[in-house]
């Protein structure tokens, strides 16, 4: 993107695997500004995940400590007492014959949250061989994670931005494997 925008700093990034919502700064001020917006947990961020089981709970609030780099294969982990704290608001959107549409809305930006999260809840995302079995649909060759938005205050105009990724289509196909699944 720099030789079409010139030089960007990245605010946002995603894990290897995850698709959707980048947020890329086009100025050292606006950096900071959108930086300090993360810090304040100012800025609202939402996922959609294919993951494996069906929960029997409609919304859950997961409230693990987290620890980067926390064992051998270099995973976060639940640590309750080196851990730093870690809160993600889960809903499910829908439930499937073997897996489950949820959406994720992290309320702290720690490493792999998410995916340690819901691992730990005992829902691991489709095709996460680092925190689950890395079971997944064959259209979808990669961790079923979706930024789906984020919303926070332009860093310049001051006014509400909101900035959303539509699904991409592997996971558009593999969403529409599992409804095609029936009990």
């Amino acid at each position: 993107l720099e030789p079409d925008f010139g030089r960007l700093w990245i605010v946002h990034r995603l894990d290897r695997g995850t698709s959707g919502v980048l947020l890329l700064a086009r100025s050292a001020d606006a950096h900071r500004a959108l930086n300090a917006q993360f810090e304040a947990h100012a800025v609202r961020k939402v996922y959609h995940a294919l993951v494996s089981g069906r929960p029997d709970w409609t919304e859950r609030t997961l409230d693990w400590p987290l620890r980067p780099d926390g064992d051998r294969r270099h995973r976060t982990v639940i640590d309750a007492r080196r851990g730093k704290p870690a809160v993600t608001q889960v809903r499910v959107l829908e439930r499937l014959a073997v897996a489950a549409l949820l959406e994720a809305r992290p309320e702290t930006g720690r490493t792999h949250q998410i995916r340690a999260h819901l691992a730990h809840a005992g829902y691991p995302l489709l095709g996460d061989e680092l925190y689950g079995p890395g079971e997944s649909i064959g259209v979808l060759a990669r961790t079923a994670l979706h930024a789906l938005s984020i919303d926070c205050t332009h860093p310049i105009t001051h006014q509400p931005l909101s900035i959303a990724a539509p699904y991409p289509e592997d996971f558009s196909m593999a969403l529409a494997a599992l409804r095609s699944l029936t009990l």
